[in-house]
């Protein structure tokens, strides 16, 4: 295979840029596995009733939310955040919401809500100044609601000041109208819910790792690519759910997790990101550029999504579950407080736990008794089955007893 030339290092460089193409016999396991895990995950959402379903994706909804903003380093208020998701998702009111917080679940709200009507400049131009409402990054001033237009280069740095790396590099502002003219026509042409049928429809899940790629690699915005990106990827997967069932909520595609995956893998992202737009393995006389790479690592971080937000869901059945037996026993405050307590920190299979178990003066200090009465609590808890307890002596510990449910061993 010939030598990428020294002028062609970047994607759009390319004489065949924009057309990404991928192997799709190669990916045909991979697509089929993510199709079985997202299956899974809609039937678990279908089978636990429509207020527990709520809660759950309330709670996925933030978690997206603050994975996305994470991924560029922001750090958003969580009490803030949950309650601009319940105030978007219509499932209470917004008291005192982080205008950052809501601008951003605005753009992902929109996004899926809104997923069939037109996306265009403007629409995307209204996110963009959504993410920064006081029209600052940080401290820094930056062009908000319209297009980048300042004349250095657009580039994706890491590193201490003056020994930055530079990982990628964008088009030149004067070409960004044009080139996002370009994907907005194929995004609108390639749409599986829209009025312009493909003449050969794109699996869904490989369209959206397509419109991510697409979109980064412009970057048409001084700020908020990122995000903006993230949420396109999952516009393009609301309109493929709604494709398959017509009847699907849209709201639903943000209990995928992609998001949250994208960031526990953050450093293998932003590779597989690289790769493409670096055009490795890419010919100069190529009529296409393969976007295999990428199309298959955003697959497999899809159905691994899929797979982690399962557990999200079998956890809150399993914690509605027990809340409905704690209920047939009578329990104090203090007594509803741990066990509340210990559901919340979950089990080592979703990645919590609490850690060290319970004892009797953790009990205590949590809630403010003796050591006696934290005794006797424990102890007719355990009498009722809500705890169970582990170890012997000094090392007694107790665990909600919830099935399936293991706790963090203790060490030392």
């Amino acid at each position: 295979m010939a030598p990428i030339t020294p002028h062609l290092r970047y994607l759009w460089q390319h004489p065949a840029w924009p057309r990404l193409t991928w192997d799709a016999a190669a990916l045909a396991p991979a697509l089929e596995q993510a199709r079985l895990e997202q299956g899974r995950l809609l039937g678990l959402l279908g089978a636990i009733g429509l207020e527990q379903a709520n809660a759950v994706q309330r709670e996925l909804w933030v978690q997206e939310a603050l994975a996305t903003a994470a991924i560029e380093g922001e750090q958003l208020n969580l009490e803030s955040l949950r309650s601009s998701v319940a105030h978007r998702l219509a499932l209470a009111d917004a008291p005192g919401a982080d205008r950052h917080a809501e601008g951003l679940v605005q753009v992902m709200q929109d996004a899926l809500a809104n997923h069939s009507a037109a996306l265009d400049v403007d629409r995307l131009c209204r996110w963009q100044s959504a993410l920064f409402p006081g029209g600052t990054s940080g401290i820094a001033r930056i062009a908000v609601g319209r297009l980048r237009d300042h004349l250095d280069a657009m580039q994706i740095v890491s590193g201490a000041l003056g020994r930055e790396v530079v990982h990628y590099e964008a088009p030149p502002s004067a070409q960004v109208p044009t080139e996002l003219a370009q994907f907005l026509a194929w995004f609108e042409s390639t749409r599986p819910d829209g009025a312009v049928a493909a003449k050969e429809p794109i699996n869904g899940i490989a369209r959206a790792a397509l419109v991510h790629l697409w979109f980064e690699s412009i970057h048409p915005f001084e700020d908020g690519n990122g995000r903006l990106g993230r949420a396109l990827a999952d516009m393009a997967l609301a309109q493929d759910m709604h494709a398959h069932d017509t009847e699907a909520s849209p709201a639903l595609v943000r209990v995928y997790g992609l998001a949250h995956q994208m960031l526990k893998t953050r450093s293998a992202y932003y590779d597989a990101l690289n790769y493409t737009q670096r055009l490795r393995g890419v010919a100069p006389e190529s009529e296409s550029i393969d976007a295999t790479p990428w199309v298959q690592w955003f697959v497999q971080a899809f159905t691994r999504a899929c797979i982690a937000s399962q557990t999200v869901v079998r956890d809150a059945t399993d914690k509605a579950q027990f809340r409905l037996r704690a209920a047939q026993y009578q329990t104090n405050e203090r007594q509803r407080k741990v066990l509340e307590r210990l559901l919340e920190a979950g089990h080592v299979g979703s990645g919590g736990g609490f850690l060290g178990g319970m004892t009797t003066d953790k009990y205590a200090k949590i809630t403010g008794t003796s050591k006696a009465t934290a005794t006797r609590d424990l102890v007719d808890l355990a009498d009722k089955g809500l705890l169970r307890i582990e170890g012997v002596g000094k090392a007694t510990r107790y665990a909600v007893n919830v099935p399936g449910w293991e706790q963090p061993e203790v060490k030392g």
